[in-house]
């Protein structure tokens, strides 16, 4: 956040309503909220502005009323000022598990022209949105953040559900490496029978506790010698690739009384071998559409990159 420029349109808006507030008090307490107490960019930015809607008894839909109604409905590719207002259309095309207990949900919606971040926050009181279905995210708040561009709800957005399928432009990358770490969530899970997310103790964060369903996914870490790659395997390819079936899965779950040893085999099994993956890549993950390990005629491939990562030692 630049704060001189967010208080400056802060002042802005106020002098719009008639009211000359300090500048210099502005940023003092941007200032103080972003620094001192490590105050979310936009929880900074409301708390500031209601303390001065309080100060001088202005209501709220005063003070946003021309954001609420005035904001472009734009593309997620045209996205180019911090601190912009905007509405989104989009599908969600990914939700992460979160335990900030100030935030509701995280993930990523995407459009025609590519994906972005959107973090939605819990006093915002917003409808939950589920993986795979299209929303509208309406007078949204642009922040940059390690010159990247993410969405933050609060309580001026509203999300509208879409009857729109919307297929999400993506770049598609290709990535050759050793599979060295197999994360935590990976193996036999179960999923939400309603939203499709995965469970934590046996609970969805929305719907609480539930009769799950059986999955398989690996979450994978690759290494090709210069830099890290994660990537997310669906069932059909953690099938294939590990040689087992979701019901074999759960039968050995079963034997064990414990799921944790899905994981173990997955590890015993693919760690440590060279793969090729390619997929779409949203945020730090690469969603693998193909997979193969890397046989005797791509020797010499995997020859130079283990000669040019030892070159960096």
């Amino acid at each position: 956040m630049d704060i001189k420029e967010t208080a400056n349109n802060i002042r802005a808006r106020f002098s719009e309503l008639g009211l000359d507030i300090s500048i210099d008090e502005i940023e003092e307490r941007l200032e103080k909220l972003l620094t001192k107490f490590k105050v979310p960019e936009d929880e900074a930015y409301r708390s500031v502005v209601n303390y001065f809607l309080k100060e001088h008894n202005v209501s709220k839909n005063s003070f946003y009323s021309s954001n609420q109604f005035d904001v472009p409905q734009m593309k997620i590719s045209d996205l180019s000022e911090d601190g912009q207002w905007v509405s989104i259309k989009g599908r969600i095309a990914q939700l992460w598990e979160n335990s900030h207990e100030s935030i509701d949900q995280v993930g990523l919606i995407g459009d025609e022209t590519g994906v972005i971040k959107f973090t939605k926050w819990k006093n915002a009181n917003l409808p939950e949105v589920a993986e795979d279905k299209t929303y509208t995210f309406k007078n949204v708040v642009v922040n940059e953040w390690n010159e990247k561009f993410q969405l933050n709800l609060n309580k001026t957005s509203s999300i509208v559900e879409e009857d729109d399928e919307i297929e999400i432009g993506t770049s598609v990358i290709t990535f050759t490496g050793a599979m060295v770490d197999i994360q935590t969530g990976s193996g036999l899970i179960k999923r939400c029978p309603e939203c499709n997310r995965a469970l934590t103790k046996g609970a969805c964060n929305e719907h609480g506790k539930v009769n799950g369903i059986y999955d398989l996914r690996i979450k994978a870490v690759f290494d090709d010698g210069f830099s890290i790659q994660e990537a997310i395997i669906g069932r059909e390819m953690t099938e294939k690739l590990a040689d087992i079936s979701l019901d074999n899965a759960v039968a050995m779950a079963a034997d064990a009384l414990d799921q944790g040893v899905v994981h173990e085999h997955l590890m015993k099994t693919l760690n440590g071998r060279y793969y090729t993956i390619s997929g779409s890549k949203l945020e730090r993950y690469i969603l693998v559409d193909e997979i193969y390990m890397e046989t005797e005629l791509n020797k010499e491939r995997l020859v130079e990159l283990i000669s040019k990562a030892q070159e960096l030692v």
